[in-house]
C-alpha cells in the first residue's frame, strides 16, 4: 500500500524540520494533492508562524480531546492546484504539558488516521525523539524521515536519534541532510538552503524551480512513492533514496 503519512523528525534543534515539512507539502500540492501538516513540535510551535490570523483550536487541543480536526485547520495555499492544511501548535505551557502526557500522545495515532482520511498525504513536524508525542509520531506514521542540520552536529545527532528509535521499536526510512548541498556520510539526500531563509513570504515550492524545489520534490517522491513534476537535474541521489524505500 502506498504510504500516506510521514513523520519528519528533527534530530537536533534548529534542523529546519518545520520549513521542510511545509515545502514538501507545497510541492505535492502543486501536483493537485491535498496535504495536511500536523505540528507535534509543541515547544517551538514553528508551524504557527506560517498561519495568518487567529489560532484558537490547535494541535494540542486535538490531542487533549477538546477540538475537532476541522476547527484546527488553517489553509496555507488557497491558490494551489491542491491544498496545504496546517494544524499548528499554539498553546500556553500548561496545555503543552497536558498534550505531552501519555494519554494525550496516544491519541496522535487516531488523529493521523483522521487526517489521512481527509488528505491524500499527511506530514508530521516532529521534535527530537525525547517526548511522548514524538514517540507516538514515529510509531504511528507510515514513513519516518530524519532531518539533519549541516555538519558534524547533524551526523552525531543522527546516531543518537537512531538509538532512541531502536529503543521504541522504530527506525528511520530516510535521512535528509538539510540546508546543505552535500549529503552527510549517513544521509540519503540533501536539500540546499534557499536564498529566502526563515519563514518565506510565500512558500517557495508552490511554484518555484531550481535546485531547492527539485530537492524538496525528491524528498516528497521518496517518502510517498509519488511522482512530482519538477526538473531534478542529477537525480541519482534521489533514485538511491527511493530504492532504499522500495
Amino acid at each position: 500500500m502506498q504510504p500516506a503519512t510521514a513523520a519528519l523528525v528533527g534530530v537536533a534543534g534548529g534542523a529546519g524540520t518545520t520549513r521542510l515539512c511545509v515545502e514538501t507539502a507545497a510541492v505535492l500540492a502543486r501536483e493537485g494533492a491535498s496535504v495536511g501538516v500536523f505540528d507535534a513540535a509543541f515547544a517551538t510551535q514553528g508551524l504557527a508562524q506560517y498561519v495568518d490570523g487567529r489560532i484558537d483550536a490547535d494541535a494540542t487541543r486535538l490531542l487533549t480531546g477538546d477540538a475537532a480536526l476541522a476547527d484546527a485547520r488553517h489553509d496555507l495555499a488557497p491558490d494551489a492546484p491542491g491544498d496545504v492544511a496546517a494544524y499548528p501548535a499554539f498553546a500556553p505551557f500548561a496545555r503543552i504539558a497536558d498534550a505531552k502526557a501519555p494519554e494525550a500522545a496516544e491519541r496522535l495515532g487516531d488523529r493521523l488516521d483522521g487526517l489521512a482520511a481527509t488528505h491524500d498525504y499527511v506530514l508530521v513536524d516532529a521534535p527530537p525523539v525525547a517526548a511522548n508525542q514524538a514517540v507516538a509520531a514515529v510509531t504511528a506514521a507510515d514513513r519516518v524521515a530524519a532531518v539533519l542540520p549541516p555538519g558534524d552536529r547533524g551526523v552525531d545527532s543522527l546516531q543518537r536519534a537512531r538509538g532512541r528509535l531502536a529503543d521504541v521499536g522504530s527506525s528511520f526510512d530516510l535521512a535528509v541532510a538539510n540546508r546543505t548541498t552535500e549529503p552527510a556520510p549517513d544521509a540519503d539526500c540533501a536539500v540546499p538552503e534557499h536564498d529566502a531563509t526563515g519563514v518565506p513570504e510565500r512558500v517557495v515550492a508552490l511554484d518555484g524551480a531550481g535546485p531547492f524545489t527539485a530537492s524538496v520534490a525528491g524528498v516528497a517522491e521518496s517518502l510517498f512513492d509519488a511522482t512530482v513534476d519538477v526538473d531534478a537535474g542529477d537525480d541519482s541521489v534521489f533514485d538511491a533514496a527511493k530504492q532504499k524505500l522500495s
